[in-house]
């Protein structure tokens, strides 16, 4: 949101106050608190009738600082997210010159006087800080607000006018060369400098500037990152109104944001999850092939059977079935029943895809209750569905006719719903898609009480947390998973999460993995699209290219809106490409279930962006069409009709997954690709753990077991984790010479990929 008119004047119907000075720096327990009054007090009579700011700073945790402005500190305060570990290990001092704050590596500085001068530190680097006109108190005067453009400020109403009359903002400065990432899962350029970005979460699609994952979460190749700490609506300038600095505001009388340092990226993301939440672990079923009934189409137990069958017949190793939206009766959604004309017998339908087909299933839900459903009357009865302020039960016919929608900040209301959910797990449903949780109202009111515009992008943490709970009591710690679409700020902890509504092209590829990309940049560890894109069908050639890189992605889903998703139903050669790239990421469980558990253990994503892995490469800090799988393989899908791609391989000897090859890195490469093969590197030094099967995602991984080394050197002396499916991690030694290498695990074989 911006306010100013240029770097001179504000907006029309804008005033505004900033921190001129550090007039007080006093002690308050663990804290400093710093008032700020808005113009240089020379003397006793420029103290009245004075607007002042309030800062306080806090040491969090180790790494970590708060930072909270407030102009009247009586107003409405918002709850925050749920952060975890706030020990507040720290130290602050006071000085003449200025108040220190300490939280391990990390210090603020605040500077007594004019100007004002807040800064933070890591060691003797000075990583960003808020100076002249930074903190600022904006008052809009409601007649320009709501005027018409150019005189109105863009905000993310529906009429686009900022819809509050007072904002509190920060500026944080940025560096020459400093990049910025994260906000969420953004579709747009990777790299944020010259957006604006309002944190509000919307269900509109991958090819616009709305997030169904909407994080006010960023960090910075400087090494730090910023959470502002307010699920209300954040709205970003990312050096897109001060070109020097990065803006973010809320509405109302305070705005608090917290500081994490680095130094690299991963241990910005590591200090990020370990107080808003880690990824839990996830099953290593889960990495294997899903396949969907897709949005629209018609189907049975019949058709369901044909592409299970199907798939297993031309040696497509498939691990979970999805059933999308009609698994339930049209205009009922979501009541959890099976629809009986079609699955007459649910139970037994479940149990044969089990124990028959060796299948787990998924099923499709979402929080919109429609009025049709038995569950809208027994909902509504009980007070369980969300009110408008005259109390009546808040409705509408988008999306379902008559819909409503469960208040899980009513603890009645979230166990009843668990409740129902609970039958359906009993009846045999391994995993759910938890859909929608975007399109939340302001104006009605919440059991809790909490502010409508608090909740909107909450929500959805508390309805894939409830969701998430039932699947982790029903089927075990390691054993729950979702399929989410909608997330805010922790909602890491719940995965996995997709891609939602992207189109069946190229250009769309593209932007689904810059949204992966930038969700890996606020601290999601697993992440997963629909292969093909969801609008529209395919043409043979952007499916295939696309199942190579979903089978490439942390989790794998065939999916789409109006269409089937079988290989089949576009070409023979979609058959070889999907079974050979699914029976690729089984053969490379091993590998790929270490990492995941690394993501569980410090957030840094499965799929990631290069920058996390080369921090110090300039050229990969802005790099978007290619990423590290794990810490060892490069991956650049090929998004062009034409098979042509080029990529960027950083310093240091690469090997060509497919053909053995060793070549230099530290520069870029233009190759052109048939479909059964896509640029997939291994980085010097690695030892590639390889496991026996193809078949499945879940097995034992130690049996057969291949350690490959690769880029080694004559002698080797490596250290290797293999953690098998229940999460017990083995640690194996490889070492000896590039002629003779030795493992120390019988069973396990050891083999030189390629030498420098």
């Amino acid at each position: 949101m911006k306010f100013t008119d240029g770097f001179w004047s504000l907006r029309p119907g804008v005033t505004a106050v900033y921190a001129q000075e550090a007039y007080d720096i006093v002690a308050d327990g663990d804290s400093i608190v710093v008032t700020a009054p808005t113009r240089v007090i020379r003397e006793r009579g420029n103290v009245l009738n004075l607007p002042a700011l309030t800062t306080t700073l806090t040491p969090v945790a180790e790494g970590v600082i708060k930072v909270r402005i407030e102009h009247h500190i009586g107003g409405r305060r918002s709850p925050g997210f749920a952060l975890n570990g706030t020990d507040r290990s720290g130290s602050i001092s006071i000085t003449d010159a200025a108040g220190v704050v300490t939280a391990g590596s990390l210090r603020a500085v605040i500077k007594r006087g004019a100007p004002w001068d807040l800064s933070f530190w890591q060691g003797d680097k000075r990583l960003t800080g808020s100076g002249h006109k930074a903190q600022g108190y904006m008052t809009l005067a409601r007649d320009h607000a709501v005027a018409a453009e150019p005189t109105g400020l863009a905000g993310y109403t529906t009429d686009g006018k900022a819809p509050a009359s007072h904002y509190v903002h920060e500026q944080l400065d940025l560096g020459v060369g400093e990049l910025i990432y994260g906000l969420g899962e953004r579709f747009g350029p990777f790299v944020k400098n010259g957006q604006s970005i309002d944190v509000w979460n919307a269900d509109g699609g991958t090819s616009s500037e709305q997030a169904y994952k909407s994080i006010p979460f960023y960090m910075s190749n400087r090494g730090y990152g910023v959470l502002v700490n307010q699920p209300e609506h954040v709205s970003f300038e990312v050096g897109s109104e001060s070109v020097e600095r990065v803006q973010f505001s809320t509405a109302g009388e305070a705005i608090e944001y917290l500081v994490f340092a680095g130094p690299e990226p991963k241990d910005v993301i590591d200090r990020y999850t370990s107080l808003t939440g880690r990824p839990a672990s996830v099953p290593a079923w889960s990495y294997g092939l899903w396949l969907s009934t897709s949005f629209t189409t018609d189907y049975d137990e019949a058709t369901v059977n044909s592409f299970v069958d199907g798939m297993r017949e031309r040696g497509i190793p498939l691990s979970v079935f999805h059933f999308d939206c009609f698994w339930m009766r049209e205009f009922n959604w979501t009541d959890l029943e099976w629809d009986a004309r079609v699955f007459p017998d649910p139970k037994g339908m479940l149990h044969r895809m089990h124990t028959e087909k060796d299948l787990k299933v998924c099923v499709w839900i979402n929080p919109y209750i429609a009025q049709r459903s038995a569950l809208f009357t027994e909902g509504a009865a009980k007070g369980y569905l969300v009110k408008r302020p005259d109390g009546s039960v808040w409705q509408w016919d988008l999306w379902v006719a008559g819909m409503g929608l469960v208040d899980f900040t009513n603890p009645d209301a979230t166990r009843w719903f668990q409740d129902k959910l609970r039958a359906l797990i009993s009846q045999g449903v391994d995993a759910i898609k938890t859909d929608f949780g975007e399109r939340i109202p302001t104006d009605v009111v919440w059991h809790d009480g909490t502010d409508p515009m608090t909740m909107h992008n909450l929500y959805t943490q508390l309805y894939n947390a409830a969701v998430f709970e039932v699947l982790k009591d029903e089927k075990g710690e390691r054993e729950a998973v979702l399929f989410a679409r909608s997330a805010t700020a922790g909602g890491q902890q719940f995965p996995v999460h997709w891609g939602g509504d992207n189109t069946s092209t190229f250009p769309s590829m593209a932007e689904t993995l810059r949204g992966g990309l930038s969700l890996a940049s606020s601290g999601f560890g697993y992440w997963s699209h629909d292969i093909g894109g969801f609008e529209g069908t395919p043409d043979p050639a952007v499916f295939k290219r696309w199942v190579a890189f979903g089978l490439l992605s942390s989790h794998s889903r065939l999916h789409g809106s109006d269409s089937y998703r079988v290989p089949w139903a576009f070409d023979d050669e979609a058959v070889e490409i999907t079974a050979r790239f699914t029976q690729l990421k089984n053969s490379l469980m091993p590998y790929l279930y270490r990492e995941s558990e690394q993501a569980a253990a410090t957030g840094v994503s499965v799929a990631r962006p290069m920058f996390f892995e080369f921090p110090s490469d300039p050229t990969a800090a802005t790099l978007d069409r290619q990423y590290m799988l794990g810490k060892d393989l490069l991956v650049a899908p090929v998004m062009s009709a034409t098979g042509e791609v080029t990529f960027y391989l950083p310093k240091g000897a690469w090997t060509n997954l497919w053909t053995g090859e060793v070549v230099p890195g530290g520069t870029w490469i233009t190759e052109t690709h048939g479909f059964d093969t896509v640029p997939l590197y291994v980085r010097e030094g690695a030892v590639l753990a390889v496991g026996a099967r193809a078949d499945r995602p879940d097995y034992d991984y130690l049996e057969g077991l291949t350690l490959r080394v690769y880029a080694a050197g004559e002698t080797i002396d490596a250290a290797v984790t293999v953690v098998l499916a229940d999460g017990t991690p083995v640690e194996l030694r490889v070492s000896g010479t590039a002629d003779a290498p030795v493992v120390d695990r019988a069973g396990v074989t050891v083999e030189v990929a390629s030498r420098i």
